[in-house]
């Protein structure tokens, strides 16, 4: 199969309808969540025959299915999208791309990405380690100074005084 991206988890039903609740902190959810793309689950195909938000929640109905009872067996399934499908533009990064990622300083350390995660409305952090200390920063921060995606370098600058988690 093609490479696949995770872009969320199947939390619940919505309604009578078939209509399924996917939670996602995707970075690219218009992507994703297009109509007439598909989404893979449980390495089957599925087309995306309508979308909404709903709250916090991205809500899509699945090909033929119209009834709460078709669509009960995806409840708690990982969806997946073809990164091909996705149609990236070059200066367009996936998080999961980024953990492949070394990590330099403005001092010449290196480390790695050990973790990429949401700490809530939308504000990302990356989990870096550099000579066995960890750190937290910012995804949207001035501390990130470059992403060098032909590299595969993230370049950051250590502030003064920060203490490792």
């Amino acid at each position: 199969m093609n490479d696949l991206v995770f872009v969320g988890v199947i939390s619940t039903t919505h309604g009578i309808k078939g209509e399924l609740r996917i939670t996602s902190d995707f970075e690219y959810p218009e992507k994703a969540f297009r109509v007439g793309s598909f989404l893979i689950i449980d390495n089957k195909s599925y087309e995306i025959k309508s979308y909404r938000m709903h709250k916090n929640y991205h809500m899509v109905t699945l090909g033929e299915f119209s009834n709460i009872n078709q669509v009960l067996f995806l409840k708690g399934k990982k969806v997946y999208k073809e990164r091909e499908e996705l149609s990236l533009y070059n200066n367009e990064l996936l998080d999961q791309d980024l953990l492949e990622y070394d990590v330099i300083t403005n001092t010449h350390e290196k480390g790695k990405v050990l973790e990429i995660f949401d700490s809530g409305n939308g504000n990302k952090l990356f989990r870096i380690e550099l000579d066995q200390k960890e750190y937290l920063i910012p995804k949207e921060s001035p501390m990130i100074l470059d992403i060098d995606s032909t590299n595969k370098t993230i370049t950051i600058e250590l502030l003064e005084g920060m203490d490792k988690i």
